[in-house]
């Protein structure tokens, strides 16, 4: 029995300095004590303390004296260099550029969660609220979101002046330069609400506020530069693209073949040194109507005239050129699934001077590191603008419609196979906020690359998912095209966040975990490098603390799986705090397995885009679980939020129980693969779907006029004109709740029979007569069932405007003059 007892101490103790991560000198000394004390306490006999002490002595002296210690690392370091993958340079730049934020204390296994808690989500300062309140109001008001897409396939003239002289080109350009220099999050809220009216107006407005002219010469443009075209793309003089992509290239960047080629050539009458350029552009967003372009190429320096002659070729490089130059051939049209600008920009031997590269001639070859380091933070403002966006109309007008649209004498919101996906809505709609605001503070105090894939791929596709849901609700209400119909743009547009700034399934396959995992872990990037500059010193200290690492990570997800959780940290009481509790759970085992897979696969796991898919997953869903933690905690806590959370949190554990149950049953080593799924889920499945319980309170929540609706759509553009179709919705649906009470009781006799006439106005005067609503009750039922008629309603057209040959959409009319005025209801 004493032997037993000292066993289980041992073990115990160990498993203790194991979990908290105690460093290798402490757990050497406490093994040391150990041995000691069984000896003092007549435990140990002298020779068994002889044999015991001394084995432990040589391994304790030989693992925390580094010179010695290195002579095990020695091998080890030699069979690192031997399978450490070859790093491109361009590689190379993408790892390094950004910031690494909260996502890494949500992979490394031990999150701070005070670090969450004391970050400060930004503020409007009084000038971006006004100009929320009121340039933008102003331009959603002028635009004919149908007109556009369908008519004009162009935003108006007037639409186009009014973004320039109000600056909407520029609110990323400091006010030194006579732009806005609003803040991340205020251009996330501004694009937010302008795509709550009209996607083309939203996309036009946040190109030249993300990659682009503006934004590079910002942050690397020379002093002259500057000066030149700051203050003309600030006032709108200039309007900018930026040619990038192209016929054979899309999110493989670095695979461009367009080519600049450094030689000596005339400008303006003198001989200058400069490049030829040749370039073939597609997909590029404003090139219509631009001005001025960015052109990113691979630089050639045959000759030596930038002054290195044992250096060719500088690799991308970004120059920037006035649309009117010899050469270029611009202003041709794509026509993707909307109607902003976009299309081809080519160029054959185009000769400019060498200084029109971004930066100077000493940013030859700097491209790369420039795009990626830009790109990350429209990754995390526009796309995740344009989804929030989505979400927001998807909920507040799918609420609307599922209580006023009745089908079997019922609001369809009632049923139970429409709330699977209204409650979906109303759930995704809340992560898409909470994301949206944390993401867009974190681009105002760092440049996180992780976070920002993240918001990008899973933003875009809760949009899509949303918008899908919502056409499924409104049924024909949302199929047929026309001036009512305020889903079928956003609708057709979301192929266009999915694709760009790196498409989705790329991004979740390759960046999210594959970037994820090397910047974000403590030492599996410095390892690299130690290795790389063949440092035996470094690695052997990152060796060895990696080793405690991992060890600390799998005994820590053991114990939590055990424990259910029980004992993680929560920085909250409440309702909230078991959500902390399982989500370190899950980081922890995050680091555990990602360990366990990048030292068994090595390289390997470059190539198993779907196992680092579902990795990239469980990372994605830890910060956005976060993020819905800390909107709730933001937001004051309150009470009606709560199953918005729940519904979010649930949502999460059972994406990430999903992804890891996918990720173990396809694990090359099946073995492996069986060993940690019992390591992280001892018990079996931890997680469910979310209720259906929860799903319908959500889902009734959305049809319902509460302060929790209003604040979840506060930032869209909600017009109370019936003569606009989100109008339409709006007041019909703010007359239904005024009488609601009333309609039924018209509803319920309607239904029993006892109001037999044919018409709307004689069944209300049967009503009056029968007692059961007075006139003045009558009056109002009428007014908004003539409501609710228009808002259900579909447009039908002429043959002659569908063939072109009429001009105005005037819904159910047999002719259309071209003196008839559109309107809606």
């Amino acid at each position: 029995m004493t032997t037993l007892l000292a066993i289980l101490v041992a073990v115990g103790g160990l498993w203790a300095l194991a979990y908290i991560g105690a460093p290798l000198l402490v757990t050497s000394a406490a093994i040391g004590a150990y041995i000691v004390a069984l000896y003092g306490l007549g435990l140990m006999g002298p020779t068994a303390f002889a044999v015991t002490g001394g084995l432990f002595a040589v391994f304790a002296i030989a693992l925390n004296l580094r010179p010695i210690r290195r002579l095990v690392t020695k091998p080890i370091f030699a069979g690192f260099k031997a399978v450490l993958p070859p790093m491109t340079s361009t590689e190379r730049e993408a790892l390094e550029a950004g910031d690494v934020w909260w996502e890494g204390e949500m992979f490394r296994g031990r999150p701070d969660w005070n670090m969450l808690k004391s970050f400060k989500r930004t503020q409007l300062t009084a000038e971006e609220q006004a100009f929320l309140d009121n340039e933008t109001v102003e331009l959603c008001r002028m635009i004919d979101d149908y007109k556009t897409v369908y008519e004009d396939r162009d935003l108006a003239p007037e639409v186009w002046d009014f973004m320039r002289q109000k600056k909407f080109f520029s609110m990323l350009i400091t006010k030194e330069w006579g732009g806005l220099g609003f803040s991340a999050y205020a251009q996330s809220c501004v694009v937010t609400k302008i795509a709550t009216k009209s996607i083309t107006a939203a996309v036009t407005v946040m190109v030249p506020n993300s990659l682009g002219p503006g934004e590079l010469l910002t942050h690397y443009g020379t002093d002259a530069q500057k000066e030149q075209w700051l203050p003309k793309l600030a006032d709108g003089t200039e309007i900018p693209c930026f040619g990038l992509t192209g016929v054979e290239v899309g999110s493989d960047a670095t695979a461009i073949p367009d080519v600049g080629v450094v030689c000596k050539g005339e400008w303006e009458g003198q001989e200058v040194v400069g490049m030829r350029l040749t370039f073939n552009k597609r997909y590029i967003t404003l090139a219509p109507v631009a001005s001025v372009i960015g052109l990113a190429f691979k630089l050639q320096d045959p000759e030596g005239l930038l002054g290195d002659p044992d250096k060719t070729d500088y690799g991308i490089t970004c120059a920037l050129i006035p649309a009117s130059t010899p050469g270029v051939e611009i202003g041709r049209r794509h026509y993707p699934s909307g109607a902003f600008m976009n299309g081809p920009i080519t160029g054959e031997d185009v000769f400019v001077p060498i200084d029109w590269i971004i930066g100077g001639v000493e940013k030859a070859g700097g491209g790369w590191r420039m795009l990626v380091e830009c790109l990350s933070a429209g990754r995390g403002i526009s796309l995740p603008a344009l989804s929030a966006a989505g979400g927001k109309m998807a909920y507040r007008l799918t609420g609307a419609y599922s209580r006023i649209r009745r089908q079997f004498k019922l609001s369809v919101g009632k049923f139970e196979g429409v709330q699977e996906a209204t409650g979906r809505i109303a759930g995704l709609n809340y992560r898409l906020e909470a994301v949206r605001t944390l993401t867009a503070s974190a681009v105002d105090n760092c440049a996180p690359s992780v976070v920002t894939a993240i918001a990008k791929y899973h933003m875009t596709e809760m949009m899509r998912q949303s918008l899908t849901d919502a056409m499924d609700v409104h049924g024909g209400r949302g199929i047929m095209v026309g001036p009512r119909n305020y889903l079928s743009s956003a609708y057709q547009s979301v192929p266009v966040a999915i694709t760009v700034e790196g498409a989705n399934i790329l991004t979740r396959s390759l960046m999210i975990f594959g970037q994820g995992a090397i910047r974000c872990h403590p030492y599996v990037f410095p390892e690299m490098e130690a290795a790389r500059e063949d440092n035996l010193a470094e690695f052997d200290k990152l060796l060895w603390g990696h080793i405690g690492f991992s060890m600390n990570r799998g005994v820590r997800a053991l114990t939590l799986g055990l424990t259910g959780g029980a004992l993680a940290k929560a920085p909250v009481d409440g309702p909230t705090a078991k959500y902390y509790k399982q989500l370190e759970r899950m980081s922890t085992s995050l680091a555990f397995v990602s360990d366990v897979t990048m030292g068994i696969l090595g390289g390997e796991l470059k190539r198993k885009e779907r196992l680092s898919a579902r990795l990239g997953d469980v990372l994605s869903h830890l910060y956005m679980a976060s993020a819905v933690l800390k909107y709730y905690e933001d937001e004051g806590r309150r009470e009606e939020d709560l199953p918005h959370v729940r519904w979010c949190l649930d949502d999460s554990l059972n994406a990430i129980y999903e992804a890891f149950d996918e990720f173990f049953s396809n694990f090359p080593i099946g073995f492996v693969g069986s060993a940690m799924r019992r390591m992280v889920f001892p018990f079996g499945r931890s997680y469910r779907p979310v209720s259906d319980a929860l799903t319908g309170a959500i889902a009734d929540m959305m049809m319902e006029p509460t302060e929790l609706r209003d604040r979840l759509s506060e930032i869209c553009y909600l017009p109370k004109d019936a003569n606009d179709p989100v109008g339409l919705m709006e007041v019909a649906f703010d007359k239904l709740i005024q009488v609601e009470p009333l309609y039924n009781k018209y509803y319920k006799a309607l239904s029993k029979g006892e109001l037999t006439a044919l018409t709307l106005e004689d069944r209300l005067v049967q009503a009056v007569e029968q007692g059961v609503l007075t006139q003045a009750e009558a009056d109002q039922v009428g007014e908004y069932d003539r409501l609710r008629y228009e808002a259900i309603m579909t447009d039908a057209f002429t043959k002659e405007y569908l063939a072109g040959t009429a001009f105005h959409p005037e819904a159910d009319a047999e002719t259309v003059s071209e003196e008839q005025p559109a309107k809606v209801a």
